[in-house]
């Protein structure tokens, strides 16, 4: 089967990870973008190791073995996820009016990149949508047979978007103040407990205690009220949690998922409708903290269990000390 050629500009996200940076830039060579872009954080300095990473990373992403215009923003020193990603990303959309983009632990399947080229075109000037994600949180839950559906929800492994969207980018939050108390996110959101979650989110991010860039993207299109579109099947799979990781450095069940390719012609949704059923199951299993009742049970459950294996073995140890 001949591999698919992608016709929008990709936009590659990389720092020091040498193993999973292999494997995402050999998918990304396979479908020979026109145009790339290669954005690089630099060495921390307290890390002795992060010098040798960097130069392999940045080695290997200069293996260009097809017609393809590059174009590189490297950081000299460590900006960090922060400022180097939402930066590097208002660099990307001041060169292009459009981009597929992917960090160097979002490995794709190869139809990602003609499921992103096919939106991107289709939307491009459909204001009402923000993004394009490659991921699917649903746990293989699905409620019609189209290819993807419309959602408040973005996902930032392996995703596409155009100029006009990330405009409405704003690191700081600046809005944020003025729409904190108004009761925006209870019309927005109509869940108490997803209300609690993002107000605090949103609030830390705003004061720089969590030293990200995505959540100023979910704020960016929450106050456009955009539509993002994920697509009904996993098209990404997150190779890059672990101790080098920068935040999923634990065990997640969302770790190394399985990823199936889409089927074209792609089926679209007859309506622009926000499915709020997919939202919900998105917002309970991804981002919803466990309630205290949840919390008290799981702990209670581990004690009871624990203490139980303990009876169990002392029983065998006393069954095989016996004399016979």
């Amino acid at each position: 089967m001949t591999n698919y050629q992608a016709c929008s500009p990709i936009a590659f996200l990389v720092f020091n990870r040498p193993h999973t940076t292999q494997k995402v830039f050999a998918e990304i060579a396979k479908a020979r973008p026109p145009k790339l872009l290669i954005v690089a954080d630099g060495p921390r300095p307290t890390h002795p190791d992060d010098p040798d990473k960097c130069a392999q990373v940045r080695s290997i992403v200069s293996e260009i073995d097809w017609d393809c215009e590059v174009l590189t923003n490297f950081a000299d020193s460590n900006l960090g996820l922060r400022k180097r990603v939402s930066s590097g990303l208002d660099w990307v959309f001041e060169q292009v009016e459009e981009a597929i983009v992917l960090e160097d632990d979002c490995l794709p399947d190869p139809t990602f990149f003609q499921f992103c080229d096919k939106l991107l075109d289709k939307y491009r000037h459909d204001e009402r949508v923000m993004s394009i994600s490659g991921t699917n949180f649903q746990r293989g839950l699905r409620r019609t047979d189209d290819s993807y559906y419309f959602s408040r929800y973005l996902h930032i492994w392996g995703w596409a978007a155009w100029r006009r969207s990330w405009q409405h980018y704003d690191v700081q939050m600046s809005l944020w103040p003025n729409l904190r108390d108004g009761g925006w996110l209870k019309d927005i959101l109509n869940d108490p407990w997803a209300e609690r979650y993002w107000a605090k989110i949103f609030q830390r991010t705003f004061a720089d205690e969590i030293s990200t860039w995505d959540y100023q993207w979910t704020f960016a299109c929450w106050v456009q009220g955009g539509l993002n579109i994920i697509p009904n099947q996993n098209l990404i799979s997150n190779i890059g949690f672990g101790p080098d990781a920068t935040h999923t450095v634990g065990a997640n069940e969302m770790a190394d998922t399985a990823i199936l390719p889409i089927d074209f012609p792609l089926r679209h949704p007859a309506t622009m409708i926000r499915d709020s059923r997919a939202d919900q199951i998105t917002q309970k299993y991804h981002y919803d903290p466990l309630p205290f009742w949840k919390k008290v049970t799981n702990k209670l459950q581990s004690v009871v269990l624990s203490r139980l294996q303990a009876v169990l073995e002392s029983g065998v140890r006393s069954k095989h000390g016996k004399k016979r």
